[in-house]
């Protein structure tokens, strides 16, 4: 793939292999469009979801893109009182992302990520690129050379 993301960089700088997706050609938004139109594992593939909690702290949760965030279980994992989801028209100014091309790579600050413990059935997990239409699937431990993230039980 000729074309490169932020989040590619980021990975290619920090000499981490991974694989790229794209469906930049293609109708999909959501999740579940992406992982029929590429033939993945719906289980395998990550939403990158932001929040805010009753503290104003923000934080980010990714979850398989056929399952839901529980908002009360990612409360008690960021041990907040209570979390909601950021508003779409605020992602931007808040991650540096636009709402389905939000990565966990690459955000504007570091925010406490809480990833969903059904990853660690895989040996890579996949997530957007950082732009709409691209995914990259890399290892847990390598992820965890570019961003800090506890697994939890958030679905």
């Amino acid at each position: 793939m000729a074309y490169k993301t932020n989040v590619m960089r980021i990975l290619d700088r920090n000499k981490i292999k991974y694989t790229s997706y794209s469906y930049a050609d293609t109708d999909a938004i959501s999740g579940v469009e992406v992982v029929n139109i590429l033939n993945l594992n719906p289980s395998q593939v990550f939403k990158t979801l932001v929040t805010i909690g009753k503290s104003k702290n923000f934080y980010v949760f990714l979850v398989p893109v056929d399952a839901e965030l529980d908002l009360k279980k990612a409360s008690i994992s960021v041990n907040e009182k209570s979390i909601e989801m950021i508003k779409s028209k605020d992602l931007l100014s808040i991650s540096g992302y636009v709402h389905g091309g939000c990565s966990p790579i690459g955000m504007k600050k570091s925010f406490i990520t809480i990833i969903d413990e059904s990853a660690k059935d895989f040996e890579n997990i996949i997530f957007n690129a950082g732009k709409i239409g691209y995914q990259v699937e890399i290892s847990l431990e390598d992820l965890r050379k570019v961003i800090n993230y506890n697994l939890a039980d958030i679905v």
